[in-house]
């Protein structure tokens, strides 16, 4: 069983900044890929970033340039920085972990944090 758990999220204007964290268990970790969601009241989850275990990152079209994904294995822990919010960013944000490669589809990964809401005023 692999726990992971979100956190960083909160309120911040419109160009703001913020940074997610997600810790995850166990001692593979750097093995892990892992990849981040995001989900809006009504809406289907979304792709936002993924890291594999050799640094490999992807960007949805939306966060590219504004995202940046990195991990610190020593710590067992994602990072997602997210720049010059906008408010279309609104959403819960979910970390997982894939089952074999990074992937921009929910279902090529097999665990899930509880997920991190971020809220991004006009």
């Amino acid at each position: 069983q692999v726990q992971l758990v979100e956190s960083g999220g909160g309120l911040v204007q419109a160009g703001g900044s913020l940074r997610l964290s997600c810790a995850a268990s166990g001692r593979t970790f750097s093995s892990y890929d892992l990849g981040w969601f995001r989900q809006a009241p009504g809406k289907e989850r979304e792709f936002v970033a993924a890291i594999s275990w050799t640094g490999r990152t992807l960007y949805a079209d939306s966060v590219k340039g504004r995202f940046t994904v990195s991990r610190d294995n020593a710590r067992n822990t994602v990072y997602l920085q997210m720049n010059s919010l906008k408010p279309e960013d609104t959403a819960v944000y979910y970390c997982a972990k894939s089952r074999r490669n990074i992937a921009v589809v929910s279902e090529a990964y097999d665990y899930w944090g509880q997920g991190t809401h971020v809220t991004v005023s006009s």
